[in-house]
């Protein structure tokens, strides 16, 4: 038996950098106190979702990780709380700015950087204004509390993420997550959206847990944005899929919440390695699936 509690914190966001780190922090210690492990938070928690709109001064908030405020703060937060927390930032590095994932141990120490691969362009999910593609590939980490892969949003609606992150040795997956209301389609993307990941933890019998935000965030017209006006209602629904992708904790679409689970990560290896996928897979007949003849 080698049991750990994962947990996902859904929150909104306001304009002030300093009340949603605290507040994050205030949700993970809480979540902690509860027998958390690994606690994640949803992505780009810092600021209110500023891809909604195109704004060169919001370059500005990118920072390299040894010196992002959020990651600075949560280390020391997964040190206090002897827990392991991926942290979503805007990366500075060089020239080129990254949506971003920073894994802390549970010592607090930065095990290491993921960069998102997959960047969306959209109405008012305008990423590729602000973010290069990621180059460090899919990576996985062993914490203190088990091997982890960490995808960022986008990256969740591609099997291959997830396909990569298993080969590679994770044991659960983690989804940090900014994703509401598609003004354009005038869809609800939630069922999709969930159903998509459940299917990433059915097929590589590995759990998924993803952290969303909450709340209507509202762009006003200024000169910088063109005078743009818009809006997004980001519609929470985080969740915690079991290695067969099922939903064992079901969060509210508008409500902050801590969701908490707790599974055996060697049960689940058992059931991973017996059930045979593994096994039987045939790479040399996927080459398509890298563009290759």
């Amino acid at each position: 038996m080698r049991n750990v509690t994962v947990c996902a914190v859904q929150m909104s966001c306001n304009g002030s950098r300093e009340e949603n780190i605290k507040k994050a922090q205030d949700m993970a210690k809480e979540a902690a106190g509860k027998g958390a492990n690994i606690i994640l938070l949803p992505e780009l928690l810092e600021t209110p979702y500023f891809c909604q709109e195109k704004r060169y001064d919001y370059y500005s908030l990118a920072a390299p990780v040894s010196e992002n405020p959020a990651v600075l703060a949560f280390q020391e937060t997964a040190k206090e709380c002897h827990a392991v927390i991926p942290v979503s930032f805007y990366e500075k590095a060089g020239t080129c700015l990254y949506n971003s994932v920073a894994v802390l141990d549970a010592d607090g120490s930065i095990l290491g950087v993921y960069r998102k691969t997959h960047i969306p362009d959209d109405h008012f999910y305008q990423e590729k204004f602000y973010f290069t593609p990621g180059n460090t590939g899919f990576r996985v980490w062993k914490t203190a509390f088990g091997t982890v892969g960490v995808g960022i949003c986008w990256d969740q609606w591609f099997p291959e993420s997830a396909r990569c992150m298993a080969l590679l040795g994770a044991e659960l997956l983690f989804y940090p997550t900014a994703i509401g209301s598609e003004p354009i389609l005038s869809c609800d993307s939630m069922p999709h959206w969930r159903r998509c990941m459940q299917g990433h933890a059915a097929a590589n019998l590995m759990p998924v847990i993803a952290a969303n935000r909450i709340g209507k965030e509202e762009v006003k017209p200024c000169e910088e944005n063109n005078y743009q006006s818009s809006s997004l209602l980001f519609y929470g629904s985080s969740f915690i899929a079991d290695e067969t992708g099922g939903i064992v904790m079901d969060g509210s679409r508008d409500r902050e919440e801590i969701l908490l689970h707790t599974f055996d990560l060697e049960e689940i290896y058992e059931m991973r390695m017996s059930w045979g996928v593994f096994r039987d897979r045939r790479p040399e007949l996927y080459q398509i699936m890298a563009g290759m003849d």
